[in-house]
């Protein structure tokens, strides 16, 4: 096991993407108050949780040199 202790961005990341999903439980209720807004915050949220996870990603750089 590794005790690797984990950054900012891994934890934010986490909450980040936590927050939509707690948005997305409630995905009607904010559809019919803000319409396509709730879906446009939704992926926002996602994307900036799913970056900010795999922007600590480190291992072998796959691209050929």
């Amino acid at each position: 096991m590794s005790d690797e202790k984990q950054s900012l961005n891994f934890w934010l990341g986490n909450a980040i993407l936590a927050v939509a999903l707690f948005l997305v439980l409630f995905m009607g209720t904010l559809w019919e108050l803000m319409g396509r807004g709730a879906m446009v915050i939704w992926i926002v949220l996602v994307i900036a949780g799913v970056y900010l996870l795999m922007k600590d990603k480190t291992g072998p750089n796959s691209s050929p040199d």
